[in-house]
């Protein structure tokens, strides 16, 4: 029988660098699958911040607008005297004498000291132009204001009156504000009026744009506005009242408001 050869068996050496071979080779396939994972990765984050935009909601806004009115019970009275002399001195005394009458029939006429204030005092030279084109001062004139609150509207024409005829042609009366002591009320009136008015936009606006009215996001509120004042001239000193017609106060108030819409 004839002899067969021994088969040759591959030693460890060769095996152990066949294996690290296919090891190599198996790492670098899942290096290669896993790196267009991490590539892409970023773009992911896109869509979603993008999505977040469009998930914000739409706002609208506003402006009311509103007012309320009131009977006055408060007037304002702007008088004062005003007188010229030849010099400062005897302008200043007139003017004190003329003061001093005025604020004592204010007080006589009911009104107390806390309503009475000095607007204004003055004294300036009078010029007068001479032939040959110089001005040349010929006088003084001295003058003071008062503001004087009548918390009578009733007897706001008598107290007029009353002060023309103790001033006399020092006299000045330049003018009336009717007004209510206190606002709060008139202009929490106001206010609901103008929100209101602001509200009944938004939701029109949102019907408007197929939408619903959501949350008040902010609310702002301006100056409120209480226009209707009252002038006169000044009066003979012969007049003993002067008629007046207070009509109504009027208080007007902005508002600015920002809605969701929904």
């Amino acid at each position: 029988m004839p002899h067969r050869p021994a088969p040759v068996l591959p030693n460890r050496g060769a095996r152990a660098a066949r294996l690290l071979a296919a090891t190599a080779v198996l790492g670098g396939i899942l290096l290669a699958t896993a790196a267009p994972a991490s590539a892409v990765a970023p773009e992911r984050s896109v869509p979603r911040a993008a999505a977040a935009r469009a998930e914000a909601p739409a706002t609208v806004t506003v402006t009311g607008s509103g007012s309320a009115t009131a009977a006055p019970d408060l007037a304002i009275l702007s008088v004062g005297v005003e007188v010229t002399k030849p010099t400062a001195k005897e302008a200043m005394a007139a003017q004190n004498t003329a003061a001093e009458a005025l604020l004592a029939v204010l007080r006589k006429e009911g009104v107390e000291d806390r309503d009475i204030r000095t607007d204004s005092l003055s004294l300036n030279p009078v010029y007068t132009q001479t032939t040959g084109g110089e001005s040349k001062v010929t006088g003084y004139q001295a003058s003071q204001t008062f503001s004087v609150k009548v918390r009578d509207i009733d007897r706001a024409g008598q107290v007029i009156g009353a002060v023309n005829g103790a001033t006399g042609d020092a006299g000045r009366v330049n003018g009336v504000v009717f007004d209510v002591a206190d606002p709060k009320e008139l202009r929490a009136k106001a206010r609901e009026v103008a929100y209101k008015d602001a509200y009944d936009k938004a939701s029109q606006h949102a019907r408007l744009s197929g939408h619903r009215l959501g949350r008040l996001v902010s609310l702002s509120e301006g100056d409120s506005l209480r226009p209707g004042h009252g002038a006169l001239p000044s009066m003979p000193a012969d007049e003993p009242s002067v008629p007046l017609a207070p009509g109504e106060i009027e208080e007007q108030v902005t508002v600015s408001a920002v809605f969701e819409l929904i």
